[in-house]
């Protein structure tokens, strides 16, 4: 009988141990889990707001908050948007951000807005937010709209929308806008941080900064490098 009792508690220390690791592992993995969720997107606020201080030389992830004292109602505001951007161009479009940099109350707050114009047949060329979704909304026109899906598939998710439509791309993914009317056409646009970015993927690809490799290009796209030293000079 002694015998037993001492085999039963080692086994009950040994389910005991294992329940205690189990635990620890799976505490572990939500606070991995949580951390992921809180850094997934924009800092949020720890107070009731931090209005971008554009003048300050101190360098962090955002802005620095200007002095709570010091904020204006001006600091919240914007005009302009009424306004249409200049479309002669290349492409046909203009964008007329409202981020961070034109309204530092903004700041943590994780969204900011864009209008956008477009002449006839004028695109607003593939690109991507490596920072926020967006969510499109037709206020004039009609918009052909389209995001393609990551590798391997590449799908292209498109449709043809008319005023008052809405549709979302989701982030990071490329994305496009052709105006597909026959006269202007304007959008809205909200994104889901105060400092989406945008990587128009021609400019970035043959406009970069020192060029990409010419041959690098030609392999990449399948076409002789004269093609590749051709479209560079557009750029």
């Amino acid at each position: 009988m002694h015998l037993k009792m001492i085999i039963d508690d080692a086994m009950m220390k040994q389910v005991l141990g294992f329940s205690t690791m189990t635990s620890h592992w799976l505490l572990f993995g939500l606070l991995v889990a949580g951390c992921s969720l809180a850094f997934a997107s924009d800092p949020s606020p720890l107070q009731d707001f931090c209005v971008a201080d554009q003048n300050s030389t101190v360098f962090v992830n955002g802005l620095v908050c200007k002095e709570a004292r010091l904020v204006q109602a001006d600091d919240f505001f914007y005009r302009g948007l009424q306004l249409m951007g200049n479309t002669s161009n290349a492409v046909g479009s203009a964008v007329t951000p409202v981020t961070v940099e034109e309204l530092p109350g903004l700041n943590t707050l994780g969204i900011s807005m864009a209008r956008i114009d477009f002449a006839p047949q004028g695109i607003n060329p593939p690109h991507t937010h490596p920072r926020a979704t967006e969510i499109l909304t037709v206020m004039e026109g009609r918009i052909l709209v389209g995001f393609v899906t990551s590798n391997p598939q590449n799908r292209l998710i498109t449709k043809e929308l008319q005023k008052g439509d809405v549709f979302v791309f989701p982030e990071g993914l490329i994305h496009f806008q052709k105006n597909v009317g026959n006269g202007y056409a304007v959008a809205i646009a909200a994104l889901s941080s105060q400092n989406p970015g945008v990587i128009t993927i021609a400019n970035a690809v043959f406009g970069s900064n020192p060029d990409i490799a010419g041959d690098i290009l030609a392999k990449a796209f399948q076409v002789d490098i004269n093609v590749v030293y051709q479209i560079q000079s557009k750029f």
